[in-house]
């Protein structure tokens, strides 16, 4: 359902990714993805632009298929952790969000790393807390294994309160941990940040993983920053499972993610919408995404040739390479894309750029700002997480270009007017430093 939020103001936040193929890897301005540089660069930019947060993904494994190590995965980087205390010290308002695994931490030493790298930026710490429920995480960790969906999400859940008791604890009695997952006592070793609480994200889009947000997380980063009808069905959701969770249909944010490409001129925007295009699905990233199709390794193929003549084979495919296939039958893709490939003489390569879901905005920076502030005036997010196409650079564009535009609307902030990242996302106090409102925490 639409709703008219006539004031509301758009937060952006910038996703530095790991491993995928959305950034344009072999451009001559394309920077180290391990240099610190880099980092400092991308979160000062975004700190010009008066973003909410700078969120870095993070992963516990390097991905691999039948023993390769993917190309386009990331090794050499310090952990998230680490790396965002350490921009922590060159910048003073940008929030700083960290991916972390409630799988495969455990609470007493997660929450009191997290505590300290909100102390140590002045409460501008987020948590973006994210469950595995694959084997080959599992192998590095003494445990291994893993947990089935629903398990992973009733730790999660109990990794949370857990976190927010230690947090709640300081200056008094050992905290006891006494849960389906938990059995402990700690005692709190960090104050409290001017914040609280760190910020706690959530990005799962399954059932039990709205569930899990509305009844403990303050920010969803949504897979649904592309349509709008789609991002409003998810965020009416998500206000109906939070009323039902006892709590404001607004006490979370929703930022989507999301690409915006950008050009001064309408009449450039095409060409600029396929140079981006063009540059994310290079030859490699197109054998192995329809090498994820037909079953096999394709890496010895010609991405400018023709797609394979063989019928793809049902060998399953590694939960770390992605899902190409989305549950449909592969032999019926590879019938459909054969048939588009006669139909336009294309090669293997622009087929999979052809059949690529659009992801994003594309626009002038006037256009994208219209559309930014429809959605989130009509409720359809708070906002959106942006993944530049380009590191360190990509985002200068939207700061220098599309931010000025949403500013005129009177859409955007002029200057930050908070310290905390609780206080730019307009956040109520933590969950557990509210008044009782008859829902168990």
């Amino acid at each position: 359902m639409t709703i008219h939020r006539h004031d509301a103001q758009v937060h952006l936040g910038v996703f530095f990714q790991g491993v995928n193929h959305t950034t344009i890897w072999s451009d001559p301005q394309s920077g180290s993805q391990i240099d610190f540089e880099t980092f400092r660069r991308v979160i000062t930019t975004a700190e010009r632009g008066l973003f909410d947060a700078f969120f870095l993904g993070e992963g516990l494994r390097l991905r691999e298929q039948n023993g390769k190590i993917l190309d386009l995965d990331i090794a050499g980087r310090p952990d998230a952790i680490t790396q965002l205390s350490a921009l922590a010290g060159t910048t003073e308002h940008i929030g700083l969000v960290a991916t972390q695994n409630t799988t495969y931490n455990e609470p007493a030493d997660l929450a009191r790393r997290l505590a300290g790298l909100d102390l140590l930026s002045g409460g501008r710490a987020g948590w973006n807390a994210v469950t595995t429920d694959n084997a080959w995480t599992g192998e590095n960790f003494r445990r291994a294994g893993y947990l089935d969906h629903s398990l992973r999400y009733q730790r999660a859940g109990e990794f949370v309160a857990a976190a927010r008791a230690i947090w709640d604890g300081w200056g008094g009695p050992p905290v006891h941990l006494h849960s389906s997952q938990f059995d402990a006592t700690v005692t709190s070793t960090v104050p409290p940040s001017p914040q609280g609480h760190p910020v706690v994200f959530q990005a799962g889009d399954s059932a039990d993983g709205r569930d899990f947000a509305a009844a403990h997380a303050d920010v969803i980063f949504s897979g649904h920053g592309t349509h709008f009808d789609d991002a409003l069905r998810f965020a009416d959701d998500i206000r109906a499972r939070l009323r039902r969770a006892g709590r404001p249909d607004d006490d979370i944010k929703i930022l989507p993610a999301t690409q915006i490409v950008l050009a001064q001129q309408e009449s450039d925007v095409e060409e600029k919408r396929r140079w981006v295009l063009d540059g994310q699905y290079t030859g490699q990233t197109a054998l192995s995404l329809v090498g994820q199709v037909w079953g096999c390794d394709l890496s010895d193929r010609d991405p400018d040739g023709p797609l394979p003549e063989f019928e793809p084979v049902a060998t399953p495919i590694s939960a770390t390479r992605g899902a190409a296939r989305d549950g449909k039958d592969p032999v019926a893709i590879a019938r459909d894309w054969r048939a588009m490939a006669e139909a336009k003489n294309l090669s293997l390569r622009q087929v999979v750029i052809e059949t690529s879901a659009r992801s994003g905005f594309v626009g002038t920076p006037g256009q994208v700002a219209d559309e930014l502030v429809r959605w989130v005036r009509g409720g359809a997010s708070d906002g959106f997480n942006i993944s530049p196409y380009l590191v360190p650079g990509g985002l200068d564009e939207i700061v220098d270009w599309l931010v000025p535009e949403l500013q005129e609307r009177g859409a955007y902030r002029t200057a930050y007017t908070a310290t905390t990242l609780r206080g730019h996302l307009g956040l109520r106090p933590p969950l557990t430093r509210r008044a009782p409102v008859g829902v168990a925490r």
